[in-house]
């Protein structure tokens, strides 16, 4: 690939040099602050063979490039007249300025908060539709106390939901999570939920309106924020040596009680309103909702804005016990599959036919970038395609009202169970609306025809590319892949990708893996290879295993902002490295005072030369223990 010219399409597209106010890079992207973001033509930008994808990110415009992103920002600079204000030594912009637009800025939190939770609720979610399926099937009785117990294990997390909320979105606003959990344990205390259900309570002498905050969603996140202002507020003023004893304590004495009197029913009413609008729009104009949403889920996910619908889910599933938006979503996906088995139908290259294929499959079970970004997107027609048989099995749903009665966190064949309920048929025609879906989406596809020799080979990160200074080993195309076992860089705690608050690597843009949550600030190496690219701010390390596995450790999220602050490499680009050879030490707690999280995800970015990831099935792992292994 030509990175002088795809430096200067990205440089026409983003608006031209006049646009730009700063322009920075990290490991895997260029970060852009622009002067108007609307100038910038995204969807030529998102199809732009070299460019893996497109997001805009408090404030920033950001272009994700993969490993050749140093290449490309060198090249792009150098295409400039003046060089923009930034400090491209450690990949951060000095001055950077605040402009956050507020809608990205609501859609990051609201992906912040309720991205890590998913796996608790969709655990507990998915354990109410085995149960169900037990009941249903007649192997297990609704008397029993083995049915109480599986249905206390499945309600619990969405009962203390709030609790649940409270930790998450402390750990997003940056104030003590355990201040933000005692609060809603406050509100949701028996003894206050019984004193509010006997009505005419008062604090104070003042009116306490009644309400029930078990499984509630808005009212909690309303208190954690205005909490989160007035614990600082609190923090900023009292010294040092009492902080511990007052911060939490009037924090909680101000908090509690104002959010039992005003913020508490207000949130109650916005998310009964918001439910309730939803029930109205599908009981009364389900099939046209269904065909709309179904037909545009593909484009929400592009865009980031899907996140705006997890409240909207979560609400539903926990007021009024089922959701419209996941069955809904699960078309959305097969569409994406059927339309990437119409590729693969059609192709005349074999890459291409096995790429449409595998990709095709893991859409069908629920992880759609793979195809739509990979394949669908980069042959256009196929992506048309998927819109399509969205809709279709949008409409589908919408006429035999289907539900979701499970909060999933991949609407796939594997969540089928979400759509149990009293009466089997649901499940048939949700099972029905899938197949639709595949299968129109696949005709479509194969009837529009598509351009092979116009597509970039799909969704692959190109050998790595590095500054002359930093050779690396190069992994072409045609190098036969193998198996590659990843043992751990970090010692901690393993988690999905999903849970990593970036859509780039939650969505699995930049390459499959897993995450850690550093327990030590240390990073040692995975594989037996070499180091090819070390971020000047050194958040990010990239690594070539001698088997031709790229991989990427990117320590924590939005780090490079740091300008290397709290990070101490241990080798520099083109050194050799075996298993356990230290490659980072970093200071875990000055990181997450500064406000930053240390997540961290270890990623295979060439996956096109693989299969699969396979998991090591361990929940917490130390350093050179086994984490995965990238299946050829």
């Amino acid at each position: 690939m030509d990175k002088q010219q795809l430096s200067k399409d990205i440089l026409k597209l983003v608006g031209g040099e006049e646009n730009i106010d700063q322009v920075t890079h990290c490991m895997t992207r260029l970060r852009f602050n622009l002067n108007d973001n609307k100038k910038a033509d995204k969807a030529t930008l998102k199809n732009t063979p070299g460019v893996m994808g497109v997001m805009e990110n408090g404030g920033q415009f950001q272009v994700i490039i993969g490993n050749d992103v140093p290449v490309v920002y060198n090249a792009l600079v150098g295409n400039m007249s003046k060089s923009p204000n930034a400090d491209a030594s450690s990949g951060a912009a000095s001055g950077e300025k605040q402009k956050k637009n507020v809608i990205s800025a609501l859609f990051d939190f609201i992906s912040g908060v309720f991205t890590p939770i998913l796996p608790a609720i969709t655990g507990a979610g998915m354990i109410k539709g085995i149960v169900a399926i037990l009941v249903a099937v007649g192997w297990l009785s609704d008397k029993s106390s083995t049915y109480t117990i599986l249905s206390a294990i499945g309600d619990g997390a969405f009962y203390f939901l709030p609790i649940i909320l409270a930790i998450s979105a402390a750990r997003k606003l940056g104030s003590n999570m355990f201040i933000a959990a005692a609060l809603a344990a406050g509100i949701m205390h028996p003894t206050i939920t019984a004193l509010l259900a006997a009505g005419d309570t008062t604090f104070i002498g003042i009116k306490v309106i009644a309400a029930s905050y078990s499984s509630t969603v808005i009212p909690i996140i309303l208190a954690v924020w205005i909490a989160s202002y007035v614990e600082k507020a609190i923090d900023r003023i009292t010294h040092a040596s009492l902080k511990l004893l007052v911060v939490p304590t009037v924090t909680l004495l101000i908090m509690v009680p104002v959010t039992l009197m005003t913020v508490g029913p207000l949130g109650t009413v916005l998310g009964n309103g918001l439910s309730g609008g939803i029930s109205w729009l599908f009981e009364n104009m389900s099939i046209f909702a269904s065909i709309l949403i179904g037909g545009t889920m593909s484009l929400l996910i592009i865009t980031g804005m899907h996140y705006a619908l997890l409240p909207i889910v979560v609400g539903s599933m926990t007021t009024l016990g089922y959701d419209f938006i996941i069955p809904l979503m699960f078309a959305a996906n097969l569409a994406q599959g059927g339309a990437a088995f119409g590729v693969g139908l059609r192709s005349k290259n074999s890459k291409t036919k096995s790429l449409a294929y595998s990709t095709g499959l893991t859409a069908v079970m629920g992880i759609t970038e793979p195809a739509m970004y990979g394949i669908n997107m980069k042959f256009k027609k196929p992506f048309i395609a998927a819109l399509i048989g969205g809709a279709v099995a949008g409409a589908f749903m919408g006429i035999f009202n289907v539900r979701s009665y499970v909060i999933t966190g991949l609407a796939g064949l594997p969540s089928i169970a979400a759509f149990i309920s009293p009466a089997i048929s649901t499940l048939l025609f949700a099972l029905a609306g899938g197949v639709i879906a595949i299968v129109a989406a696949a005709i479509l596809t194969y009837i529009l025809g598509f351009q092979e020799e116009d597509a970039p080979q799909a969704a692959s990160t190109s050998a790595a590319t590095v500054p002359a200074k930093e050779s690396a080993p190069v992994v072409t195309e045609e190098t036969k892949a193998q198996d590659e076992q990843v043992f751990s860089p970090i010692t901690g705690e393993v988690r999905p990708l999903s849970e990593v608050p970036d859509p780039a690597f939650a969505e699995e843009i930049m390459g499959k893996g897993f995450a850690i949550q550093p327990a030590e600030g240390r990073v040692v190496s995975p594989i037996n290879g070499t180091v090819f690219s070390l971020s000047k701010s050194g958040h990010a390390i990239g690594l070539v295993s001698d088997t031709g596995a790229e991989m990427l450790i990117h320590i924590g999220i939005d780090t490079v902002k740091l300008k290397g602050q709290f990070f101490s490499p241990k080798v520099q680009a083109g050194a050799k490295v075996s298993v356990g050879d230290v490659l980072m030490e970093f200071d875990r707690e000055e990181i997450e005072k500064a406000g930053y999280t240390t997540i961290t995800p270890v990623i295979i970015t060439n996956m096109h030369q693989y299969t699969s990831i396979e998991s090591a099935g361990r929940t917490t792992v130390k350093e050179q223990e086994l984490l995965f292994t990238a299946k050829a």
